[in-house]
């Protein structure tokens, strides 16, 4: 568990709660607890309590299955002391790892596909958003709060003000910049799997090739549907949230209003951020649905050519045929039977027949070799 005090122009760190809790909160800023799923299950009571010490209110028993659910969808939710919200990651996870939420279902070790999106794990995030406290519940193996939290004391140094950098000003604040580092590690994957993808596109259109991993093709189908899935539900929770923002009473101050206004435009920014996901996800499904109908289009072209061969190859030696069974009649005058130069002239004929019916078809462009 690690405990943040957020003031303006400065940031300190502690891990004790029970103190947290005997102190309260200062006169400025705000506190950002975050812990791990397991130890907030494990220690919610004392969460509890100190939320009651800090906020005066606790969160409700529904609440806390929601941020205990390691398969919720992505979701917001509010009361009149707090707002929470479940937003499901999409990050990359080096290894598998036990409670991981793949994103097709599947066991880990059943997954094929492209190396990426057996990467991509979707364990949802939880907040719990108060006036002056932020309390985050992360899976066990998310980077996102170390990520950030070394990202947040780094700004809170003078050098990171002097460039021009701003601290969270509020816990929604904070909340929506967490969410936005969440939405951007993704959109950090999308060169890579997409390059993945597009080699499988080359791979189903190449005419030197058969394709035969479509077991793999269909489990990346199916990854990028449930992904599909997990964006709509991830745009869906911050379109509820920029709709309870809306409903928040009138700001008093033209400090509040203008921290208002800043707080609508980064909730408005994290929802473009993922309608960009959404954006890119569908197109990678149109172009392996695409690649697809391809492939079989490629595949049809080629057993056109293949049976058109065969069709004039069966021509040409159709008259040679008939020639042949003529000639081969039990009959006792048959003209050139008994002649000595009647099979050579015979066979000049059936040469001069399937020339002559080449030459055609050739013409027709039936022996044309079809352009690749």
């Amino acid at each position: 568990m690690r405990i943040f005090h957020i003031e303006p122009g400065h940031i300190r760190e502690s891990a004790d709660l029970e103190a947290l809790s005997a102190q309260g909160l200062e006169q400025q800023g705000y506190v950002w607890i975050a812990c791990g799923r397991p130890e907030f299950e494990a220690e919610q009571m004392r969460v509890q309590a100190a939320l009651q010490a800090l906020c005066g209110v606790q969160l409700v028993d529904l609440h806390i299955s929601d941020l205990i659910n390691k398969q919720l969808p992505s979701h917001y939710d509010y009361t009149s002391q707090y707002d929470v919200l479940v937003f499901r990651r999409l990050a990359a996870s080096s290894t598998a790892k036990p409670g991981a939420a793949p994103v097709t279902g599947a066991p880990a070790g059943r997954l094929s596909g492209p190396p990426i999106l057996r990467r991509i794990d979707t364990s949802p995030v939880g907040f719990a958003v108060f006036d002056r406290v932020l309390l985050t519940v992360h899976p066990d193996d998310c980077t996102v709060r170390d990520t950030y939290a070394d990202k947040l004391l780094q700004t809170a140094s003078a050098e990171s003000r002097a460039a021009g950098a701003r601290l969270p000003t509020s816990p929604a604040d904070l909340m929506l910049r967490i969410v936005n580092s969440m939405v951007d590690g993704y959109l950090a994957l999308r060169r890579e799997l997409t390059q993945q993808l597009d080699h499988w596109q080359s791979e189903l259109l190449s005419p030197r090739a058969r394709f035969t991993n479509w077991s793999a093709l269909l489990e990346a189908r199916m990854a990028l549907h449930q992904l599909d899935d997990v964006c709509e539900e991830q745009r869906s929770s911050i379109q509820d949230w920029i709709e309870a923002i809306k409903t928040w009473p009138e700001p008093e101050s033209p400090l509040e209003a203008r921290e208002r206004e800043l707080l609508q435009v980064r909730s408005r920014d994290v929802l473009e951020h993922i309608e960009r996901v959404v954006h890119h996800v569908r197109r990678l499904e149109q172009s392996v649905e695409t690649a697809v109908q391809m492939h079989f289009s490629v595949q049809g072209s080629r057993t056109n050519d293949i049976m058109r061969t065969l069709t004039v190859l069966t021509a040409i030696f159709l008259p040679l045929n008939l020639m042949a069974g003529i000639f081969g009649m039990n009959f006792d005058f048959i003209p050139l039977l008994h002649q000595q130069s009647g099979f050579w002239w015979t066979l000049g004929a059936m040469g001069l027949t399937a020339a002559g019916l080449a030459l055609v078809f050739w013409r027709k462009r039936y022996l044309a070799r079809t352009t690749r």
